[in-house]
């Protein structure tokens, strides 16, 4: 076998590998993703000038959001980070408005997307019926012995 032979194996072999850990890692990923958790798109919210089409669909996010105490924690379905990508803590929650999607948003049939603001910025939130019940009870429940955490503004 030549040298040259040699190192096109070598780089087959590595990049074969690399292909492989990454595979392991997506699928590792997504069976986390899949142990319980509901479906939210998310986005940082835009200005509120911004209502053409194609700002309708910009940055939207598919995730699954699952609740841990008091947060609220989303991870993108497509990311390989192993923590989440947004944490919303429930006494930081505010919702401000709330409103169908609109004709050139792809969300699920009677989803709802919520607009929320944090500390840590705005942020909308794409939701089904079922979810936005669970999200809003979460909102307003609270442990014994501290106060409403629950806001939405006027």
């Amino acid at each position: 076998m030549t040298t040259a032979g040699m190192w096109v194996e070598i780089v087959l072999v590595v990049v074969a590998a690399v292909l492989l850990l990454v595979a392991l890692v997506a699928l590792r990923r997504l069976q986390q993703l899949r142990r319980g958790g509901v479906d939210v798109a998310l986005r940082s919210a835009l200005p509120a000038d911004a209502e053409s089409a194609a700002d309708d669909q910009r940055g939207w996010h598919s995730g699954i959001a699952r609740y841990r105490g008091d947060q609220f924690r989303w991870y993108r379905v497509s990311g390989l980070r192993s923590g989440p990508n947004v944490v919303l803590d429930r006494f930081d929650v505010e919702i401000t408005d709330r409103r169908p999607p609109r004709p050139t948003e792809l969300h699920t049939p009677g989803s709802t997307v919520l607009r929320c603001r944090t500390s840590e910025g705005t942020f909308e939130l794409a939701m089904g019926g079922d979810v936005l019940t669970g999200f809003s009870s979460w909102l307003e429940s609270t442990p014994p012995g501290r106060s409403t955490g629950y806001r939405q503004a006027s």
